[in-house]
Formats: C-alpha cells, structure tokens, sequence
C-alpha cells in the first residue's frame, strides 16, 4: 500500500495546470448579475491593507451546487469533501465547435473518446473543451449574440448527460461557457432545462473553466477549493489540475 508521503511525493512532481480564470471587476459573467466591487477599508498607511470584496457565488470559473436550480438540492457545504478531488476527463471537442458554435456534447462522442483512451471510470470529473475559454475576457466574445439577441455558444446535449449521470456514474461535470445548456437549446426551451438536469441528479458542475487545452484526455487529476460558506448556492473557485509529467 502506498502511503499518503509517498503519494505526496509523487504528486508533487505532476505539471499544475490553472483551470481558473482571474477575476476583476470588469470579468465576462450573466448579465442579470451584477460585476464583482472591490475596495480597500484599510491602507498600509493604518498599518495594514485589507480588502472587501462584493460579489455573487456565480462568478467567473465557479461552482454551482444542486440547490442553485433545484428546491431540496445539496447547499455547498453539504458537498462532501472528497467530491472535491476527482480523476479527471477532458473530452476535446474544439475543433467540432470552431465549425459550428452551437455544437452539443453528444453519446456518441463520449462513445467515440472511449474508444481511443477507455472506459469513463465512476466517480470522476468530466469536463467539455471547447476552447471557448480562449475569448476571455471580452464579454461579447464569450455571449456571441447573434443578430436576433440569442447566444450562440456551445453545450451539453441531454442525452449525453443522462449518459455520463446514470451510466458512467460522474461526480461532476464542467465546460468553459457560461452555461451547461448551449445557447441556441436554451433559447428554444426558454430556460436552461439541461443544467436543470444535471443539478437535479445532485451533483455539482463547474462553470467558465479555463485551460483545458493543457489537460490530456486523461491520467490527469483535479483539485477544487473555494470559502467554507454557509448555505451557499454557489461560489467562486480556484481549481487545478495534476498532470502527469
């Protein structure tokens, strides 16, 4: 048996890839938000700097708990631990969303990964490249309105979520957009049925993830940590992820 030491040690040798973008006031985020405020309370010249910070749970690379969309769902804190630390997957979908922004994950995709790099273990992170992470930070880059005010911008389809929630049995699910359901469904549903869906399963989601062109398809790990909040729906993250060297 490995010890945690021995782990440690062989964990610290991993490459760290940011899955995080930095944040300020003038960060891409849901336009019914409102932008993160900052201020200073105190200065160096009262003999020490403090900050306070203004800003909702839903902003830049975030996480989102089942309770943000679902009534009865986990709050964050009930999220347990080691939920937190998960294998992770990157399905590389960005040359199939560079010729069409509207493109949905689907089955057969995950299919086709599966193929080449294996079975999707239980218990792990799955996340969407699109590289859509790349348009950070214009905020018109990230929306991508087309003439009639609707998104186009890629997602989840249902059917592959229901496949990697009830057949692969993930953890967690991510994407670089600002949303799990691609522009174009949730303009015709009227709402974001899809995120719906996955935080209805209960588990959690990370939103506006960066760098995931610098992640294999596998072997690689993720860490997320975010403020011990009390009953919070969601939250700001930093999140990385160790890649084997």
């Amino acid at each position: 048996m490995v010890s945690l030491k021995e782990a440690f040690a062989i964990f610290k040798q991993a490459k760290l890839v940011d899955l995080t973008h930095q944040i300020s006031e003038t960060s891409p985020h849901f336009p019914a938000l409102p932008a993160l405020e900052k201020k200073d309370i105190f200065t160096l010249e009262d003999g020490f700097h403090v900050q306070q910070f203004k800003v909702v749970g839903q902003y830049g690379t975030h996480i989102d708990a089942p309770v943000h969309f679902v009534e009865g769902g986990k709050w964050l804190d009930e999220l347990p631990l080691e939920d937190l630390f998960l294998p992770l997957y990157v399905l590389d979908l960005s040359k199939e969303v560079a010729e069409n922004p509207n493109y949905e994950v689907r089955v057969e995709d995950i299919l086709d990964f599966e193929k080449k790099h294996g079975r999707i273990e239980a218990a792990a992170f799955v996340a969407f490249r699109s590289d859509w992470s790349k348009r950070w930070p214009n905020q018109d880059a990230i929306r991508n309105l087309n003439t009639q005010g609707v998104q186009e911008t890629p997602g989840w389809s249902r059917e592959a979520l229901e496949f990697l929630i009830k057949e692969r049995k993930v953890k967690a699910l991510g994407h670089e957009t600002l949303d799990t359901d691609s522009g174009q469904t949730a303009a015709k549903n009227g709402a974001l049925l899809n995120e719906y869906y996955l935080l209805e399963q209960g588990i959690y989601q990370l939103e506006v993830m960066a760098n995931l062109d610098q992640v294999p398809a596998t072997g690689s790990f993720i860490a997320i940590s975010y403020p011990h909040w009390e009953k919070a729906t969601g939250s700001p993250v930093r999140a990385f992820a160790y890649v084997e060297q």
